[in-house]
């Protein structure tokens, strides 16, 4: 076995960091502009590990919706958000914190960098969530093709940031 290949069906992952202030409970629209801090654990990582960070204007964080409990009907069809007017989408037609792993993916503003605090805006997880990581955000990661999607998911969004 090479030392890249999975021996095990479970994976244990460790947060990097926690979510310190912006919103304490869910709500489901108008994150724009909700400041929050991501709160390096001091633990495992100096200032060296944000070496840089300052230069980008946004980053992707990954990170646990920790305060809700996984039931296997949330991996049937459903409605998005509930709305009885939508047609049912699967499970990975969500971006929901419904999700077989519960992660999430949030791409925030980088306002500051404060020694192992992170300021941000945009951040749409929970004031004390778990970080798993943080990557810079680049432009030639976005689509090179124009984005498609359904005209429902377009509407939902229309208040969420």
């Amino acid at each position: 076995m090479t030392s890249d290949s999975v021996t095990s069906d479970s994976v244990n992952l460790r947060p990097v960091a926690h979510v310190v202030g912006g919103r304490g409970e869910m709500v489901e629209d108008n994150w724009h502009d909700v400041r929050a801090v991501i709160r390096l654990d001091a633990e495992s990582f100096t200032a060296s590990a944000v070496l840089g960070l300052e230069h980008f204007s946004h980053i992707e964080v990954v990170f646990l919706f920790d305060r809700l409990d996984h039931t296997p009907e949330h991996n049937e069809p459903r409605p998005p958000r509930g709305n009885p007017d939508a047609e049912p989408v699967g499970v990975f037609a969500h971006r929901g914190p419904y999700r077989p792993n519960r992660l999430g993916v949030s791409r925030c503003r980088l306002i500051a960098v404060d020694g192992l605090d992170l300021h941000v805006a945009d951040l749409d997880a929970l004031s004390g969530s778990p970080i798993l990581d943080i990557k810079p955000y680049l432009v030639e990661f976005a689509p090179r093709e124009p984005v498609v999607q359904p005209a429902w998911a377009t509407k939902l969004m229309s208040d969420y940031y």
